[in-house]
């Protein structure tokens, strides 16, 4: 676990390159507005998940909403997976799609310890939050969508979360370290696998897990 704990932090003069991302956009507002204080998903998306708890529950059972929410939770480490795979790591070699994608992902693996570039920017999150939500409701209906979606976002929300703990902190307990380990792997090693970061059991499942690939060497 050695390992994973020095990966970042190699130098002085390294972990600076690895903090400082340089400015997204010409626009002062427009960078401001890709800088996110960690304490700002929890301020948006902790409220969401009560009252999609309160919704359900004003016609469901505490079990059935927990239910829910767990089935909330399992879509969301799914969509975390896919989406990081898929669109995080989708790469063009030039013009507009290489532009984009440094903005949407690469310029967190250029500056992974940039603090206020580790969650995503409310200009993102809450209208990709509310098209999941739509989307949820179209499909489930009032009955079981704010419940799925209580679990969906309270699932992102602890994405978020985790993401930041591992880049910023030294987990002591087991969990801890094997979630950040894993993370380090994808950023310093090898970034075509380890692409769950609070559910790394998906890597397992579909073969895409630094571990595996260390272990067969």
């Amino acid at each position: 676990m050695a390992w994973a704990e020095d990966m970042s932090d190699s130098s002085a003069n390294r972990t600076d390159v690895l903090r400082a991302s340089p400015p997204m956009f010409e626009s002062k507002l427009l960078d401001v507005l890709s800088r996110v204080h960690p304490a700002v998903p929890v301020l948006i998306f902790a409220p969401s998940v009560l009252v999609l708890a309160v919704w359900e529950l004003s016609s469901a059972t505490a079990a059935g909403t927990v239910g829910l929410a767990i089935g909330g939770y399992a879509l969301w480490t799914l969509f975390e997976y896919w989406l990081h795979r898929i669109v995080f790591h989708f790469e063009p070699q030039d013009g507009i799609g290489a532009r984009l994608h440094w903005i949407i992902h690469g310029v967190h693996h250029d500056h992974p310890n940039d603090p206020l570039r580790l969650v995503m920017p409310p200009a993102v999150s809450m209208p990709l939050g509310a098209i999941v939500f739509g989307v949820l409701y179209v499909i489930f209906g009032e009955r079981y969508a704010p419940g799925l979606g209580a679990g969906f976002f309270a699932g992102y929300l602890a994405y978020d979360m985790i993401h930041y703990y591992v880049h910023h902190f030294r987990p002591r307990g087991p969990l801890g370290r094997m979630l950040r380990e894993r993370h380090m792997r994808h950023h310093f090693q090898d970034d075509t696998r380890g692409f769950g970061i609070s559910a790394p059991y998906w890597d397992e499942v579909f073969r895409t897990s630094s571990r595996t690939k260390q272990s067969s060497q």
